[in-house]
């Protein structure tokens, strides 16, 4: 190998060596739904890449190169469909609550930006995160209790390899790798809801994904897809969707941002097999919270590694009993949604 070769390589760090972020979540496990929020308290740049057919979100057009420079005040990842938005309201009753905005002269606006993903065929389909659910995450967050990848905040309800149905679909869930690269901090968070399989890219194993008929090993879900013939009508049947978001301490600007997160969408393609289909919203966040100076070609190979890492841990740290997991899906026949409300849930949810 030349000089330009040997560099040096990126280390894991925690994700409290990235500054300027407070990350938190708020789920109901019983209901499987949750809520993820990254809350930035002085504000932080930021911008979007949507490769998916279908996503569920809020103040998108916000992070456009296009749009005003104003800073986004929080994240929110969560479950629920479309229902979920309903977080971020929560999310802005807190920040306005704490002085934490867009200052107007009238009152300060704070800038929330939303993703959903679809986990109402697990769990409950009728308990969905609401505007107390997202203050919960906000709290969490503010607090400082731990975060960790596993069915968590907007993990919580997040399957995978659904292209034959549930029942040969397989848990996932929330994932977090934060990596570091001299001075440049890259932090990945992303709730992993995808049509297709999750492979670890390192090893090429299939960690988690569709099923074969009697669940005793895996199928392949681009082998199903050829298989249809044209007739993928029925993927929506069970929406999905993969959404994350990169932290990073690098000083980037809104166009510089939605190019790392569209770079990020490299971790995607390398580790979910298919992504991107139309029954997918497949949404990356980018949001900048420092003043280190970087090259973007750099920090966009370091945000795909840190993502990969973190699909592949949303899905490792999430796996259930078959018998746990199928109890818990929601199918069309026969199958009950439970009864209790997030609200009444909130005190179970785990931090």
């Amino acid at each position: 190998m030349n000089g330009a070769e040997d560099g040096p390589l990126p280390v894991e760090v925690p994700l409290s060596a990235l500054e300027g972020v407070l990350v938190g979540n708020a789920e109901d496990a019983d209901a499987a739904t949750g809520v993820t929020v990254m809350i930035f308290p002085k504000g932080a740049m930021a911008g979007i890449d949507v490769s998916g057919g279908g996503p569920a979100s809020r103040e998108s057009a916000l992070l456009s190169p296009l749009a005003a420079g104003t800073p986004v005040n929080a994240i929110v990842l969560s479950g629920g469909s479309a229902f979920g938005l309903a977080a971020g309201d929560g999310a802005m009753q807190w920040l306005e609550e704490r002085g934490i905005g867009f200052d107007t002269g009238a009152a300060r606006v704070p800038i929330v930006v939303q993703s959903c993903l679809y986990d109402l065929a697990y769990g409950s389909a009728s308990v969905r995160p609401d505007a107390a659910m997202g203050r919960a995450a906000c709290d969490a967050a503010w607090e400082g209790r731990p975060v960790a990848s596993g069915p968590f905040g907007a993990g919580a309800g997040a399957t995978v390899g659904k292209i034959c149905g549930m029942r040969r679909a397989m848990k996932s869930g929330l994932g977090i790798c934060c990596l570091r690269l001299k001075g440049l901090v890259m932090a990945a968070i992303v709730a992993v809801n995808a049509l297709g399989d999750v492979c670890d890219e390192r090893t090429g194993e299939t960690v988690a994904g569709l099923l074969d008929a009697g669940r005793s090993g895996f199928a392949d879900s681009r082998a199903a897809f050829y298989g249809m013939d044209g007739r993928s009508g029925n993927l929506f049947a069970q929406t999905n969707t993969t959404i994350g978001a990169i932290l990073t301490n690098a000083a980037f600007g809104k166009a510089e941002l939605s190019k790392l997160a569209a770079m990020t969408r490299n971790a995607y393609a390398r580790c979910i097999r298919p992504a991107g289909t139309l029954a997918d919203g497949d949404t990356i966040y980018a949001a900048s919270t420092g003043a280190q100076k970087a090259d973007i070609n750099v920090a966009g190979v370091l945000a795909a590694d840190a993502m990969a890492r973190a699909i592949v841990r949303a899905a490792r740290a999430s796996r259930l009993d078959d018998g746990e997991y199928l109890a818990r899906c929601r199918q069309a026949e026969g199958s009950q949604p439970l009864e209790r409300t997030s609200a009444e849930a909130h005190d179970r949810s785990r931090p």
